[in-house]
């Protein structure tokens, strides 16, 4: 008789791998888009935002009305996507959007709101720039302050298309701004890491302590304090942390608002 060998348990998933293993089985779809058009809605916007989770800068947010006789192939949730092909998909986007939309939230306000209040104002404030009006939301796990009709649906960046289309415009403007920031404050990396907590981005707080443009109410930001000069564009002169643009407006850059 051969030996019997014994398998080591699997170990198991982190809940991020899980969440991951998950989204990557759904199946991006316009399902809820037709349940709205059903209803006698016309201009049904997806609403999401990315940044959430991040130790700097703005949470963004973007909507975005799809066409319905145009189909834009290969949405899904913008975490799935490589950098490449997310800028290809959010140029498609972009040209044949009936509407599209992006506004930010930076954080300062995030520490005065929390970061669950500042998304939802984010994703708000991208809603009504839209031009035309949506007159129904289809909104990634979270009801907005308006009056429109609107639907939460769990996991919307991975089943809906309209939500996964806002997903990618907010996840390619908010990696730019990042970029843009990198060589303001290099010692972060954030060109790699889009500021959210990888070891290297972690150690770099241990170092140099926060930027001025860190989440000061996150635990990793606030456990590490080291006092940083602040730019003269951060003055008590700073317009409002609320930064809105649209397919008519140019989103702003760190060289613009210094």
């Amino acid at each position: 008789m051969s030996p019997v060998t014994e398998q080591s348990p699997a170990r198991p998933l982190s809940p991020s791998a899980a969440k991951l293993r998950l989204l990557k089985k759904l199946r991006c779809t316009l399902r809820h888009e037709k349940r709205a058009w059903a209803t006698g809605a016309t201009m049904v916007a997806g609403v999401d935002e990315v940044g959430r989770g991040s130790l700097f800068g703005p949470v963004v947010a973007g909507a975005v009305i799809l066409d319905p006789s145009y189909r834009v192939r290969g949405l899904r949730d913008s975490k799935l996507l490589l950098s490449d092909r997310r800028e290809v998909l959010a140029q498609r986007i972009r040209e044949h959007a009936i509407a599209w939309a992006v506004a930010a939230v930076d954080a300062a306000r995030i520490d005065q709101i929390n970061i669950y209040q500042a998304s939802r104002v984010a994703m708000r404030e991208a809603v009504m720039r839209l031009a035309p009006a949506a007159d129904h939301l289809l909104v990634d796990a979270v009801c907005l302050d308006c009056e429109l009709p609107q639907r939460a649906i769990i996991h919307g960046d991975a089943v809906s298309a309209s939500i996964a289309a806002a997903s990618i415009l907010a996840k390619v403007e908010r990696d730019r701004m990042m970029c843009e920031w990198d060589p303001i404050f290099p010692e972060y990396g954030l060109a790699s890491h889009k500021g959210y907590s990888t070891p290297k981005h972690l150690a770099a707080l241990r170092e140099y302590g926060p930027s001025p443009l860190h989440r000061q109410s996150f635990a990793p930001v606030w456990q590490n304090p080291v006092p940083q000069e602040a730019f003269e564009f951060m003055d008590e002169d700073t317009p409002s942390p609320l930064v809105c643009w649209n397919h008519r407006v140019s989103g702003i850059s760190p060289a613009k608002s210094r």
